[in-house]
């Protein structure tokens, strides 16, 4: 159940629309749906803002699959991370329409909810390579209702490439940034505009890169005041921050215009 759903039920039972009974029997099984493996949060859009998401990494596709069904048939939209093509599969053979993407590793079904949410919020990355992991992020504010711009290929190693999307950065309501080998771009953007910056390192580099360790710690050493960090790879989580950031801006620009 979305909050807008949740909102509606309740103001039928104030207008009379609705018995009190109904109301309780709709919500009763709320906030939990129980699956042979897995206990889904059906109640944490309502409460976080962010709905439940599938992490479907270590589970079986069978796992997968009955997960996706039964938070389908709850919410109407489920979006799954770290998806293989054998977790795709499983999903597809019970609901054909479900949409895998091998880039991002993100499964999804059911229609996302239309662009209803502040923004926009930018995903930059430094290289070709680091592509997946904004693409993770890009995808997954997609889902959330957010109106994304992106910014490729516009890593340190060419600094005048990032000069021509200066006005794109200083318009967005948040950055990700995402670089893998020396993790300086997060320090770049964050040292010409005033936008929040959230640093994704990438395992992208070669062996003394550590699988993105020295990355992750240049990131965290930025002289660019304001630079936050996530840990490596996850594109996922810098979304849900800057969903977040975004959404308590709004909130409270609202609230100041009221």
């Amino acid at each position: 159940m979305r909050p807008s759903d949740l909102r509606a039920l309740l103001e039928k039972v104030a207008v009379g629309e609705l018995s009190v009974e109904a109301a309780y029997r709709a919500l009763e099984g709320w906030p939990f749906a129980e699956t042979s493996g897995a206990l889904l949060d059906l109640q944490r859009e309502v409460r976080k803002g962010l709905p439940e998401v599938v992490y479907c990494e270590g589970k079986r596709p069978d796992q997968v699959r009955e997960i996706f069904a039964a938070l389908f048939a709850r919410t109407g939209f489920v979006l799954g991370t770290r998806a293989s093509a054998e977790h795709a599969a499983a999903v597809q053979s019970e609901a054909p329409s479900a949409v895998y993407d091998p880039v991002s590793r993100l499964l999804t079904l059911g229609t996302p909810p239309p662009p209803n949410q502040p923004g926009p919020i930018a995903v930059v990355w430094a290289g070709t390579s680091d592509e997946p992991v904004a693409q993770e992020a890009v995808g997954t504010l997609e889902a959330f209702g957010h109106p994304v711009v992106t910014v490729k290929d516009a890593g340190v190693a060419g600094l005048h490439r990032i000069f021509r999307h200066l006005a794109t950065l200083k318009e967005a309501l948040v950055a990700i940034v995402v670089a893998g080998m020396d993790g300086a771009l997060p320090s770049v953007v964050a040292g010409l505009v005033a936008t929040p910056v959230i640093a994704v390192p990438t395992s992208v580099g070669y062996g003394a890169s550590f699988a993105g360790l020295s990355a992750l710690l240049a990131m965290l050493n930025s002289c660019a005041p304001g630079v936050s960090v996530v840990n490596i790879d996850n594109g996922f989580g810098a979304a849900c921050a800057a969903s977040l950031i975004a959404r308590k801006v709004s909130r409270d620009e609202g609230h100041r215009s009221q």
